[in-house]
């Protein structure tokens, strides 16, 4: 864990938030039905916006529509307890400290960016498939 923090230092905001949620969410399982449900109303939503293939922002609504549609409270106390555990790993690394801090202050932007991280990944992996 302490490589991929180290690997996430020379990253700048919202992309090292990204990495941070993802690290912190990674574990948390979800039914294949509810994410398949979520990417699609999210695809619908960029595809509303134009391009479904665009470069997906923090701020888009696709985002928020995932983060809405996966969210539970468990997910949510397991993305903050993990955020918590990876800070005492990234004492060293200032801008990874400081991402950590700023997402465990906010608990919303963290889902956020955990959101955001899944509909990324999802996207690419249709790409390749």
């Amino acid at each position: 864990m302490r490589d991929a923090l180290e690997r996430l230092e020379g990253l700048a905001e919202p992309a090292l938030w990204a990495g941070l949620a993802y690290l912190a969410g990674h574990g948390i399982e979800h039914d294949a039905d509810e994410l398949y449900a979520a990417f699609r109303r999210a695809e619908l939503l960029l595809a509303t916006g134009g391009d479904p293939r665009r470069e997906v922002e923090l701020s888009d609504r696709a985002v928020e529509t995932v983060a809405d549609d996966l969210s539970t409270p468990q997910h949510r106390a397991r993305i903050s307890a993990r955020l918590a555990e990876l800070e005492l790993l990234a004492e060293d690394l200032p801008a990874v400290r400081d991402g950590l801090r700023t997402l465990g202050a906010d608990p919303e932007l963290a889902w956020l960016a955990y959101a955001w991280v899944k509909l990324v990944e999802h996207i690419a992996w249709e790409e390749e498939a």
